[in-house]
């Protein structure tokens, strides 16, 4: 597993903790720290997000022998 892999797991997980907030609470834990939404951080954290969800997706379809090497 590349350090890319590693790095695009990170980020959906975090994504994941995120959405489960929102989706238990009501609470966006990314827009709070960042100052909301709309800020320009929270937006960049939340397309670093989306592009690694879109990465690990490659994820499923890799042979495993190459993913145990």
């Amino acid at each position: 597993m590349s350090i890319l892999d590693r790095i695009a797991l990170a980020l959906v997980v975090i994504g994941g903790i995120n959405w489960g907030l929102v989706g238990i609470f009501r609470f966006d834990l990314v827009a709070w720290i960042c100052g909301g939404q709309a800020s320009i951080v929270a937006r960049i954290i939340y397309t670093l997000v989306g592009i690694a969800a879109l990465w690990c997706i490659s994820l499923i379809f890799r042979d495993r022998d190459k993913i145990a090497e």
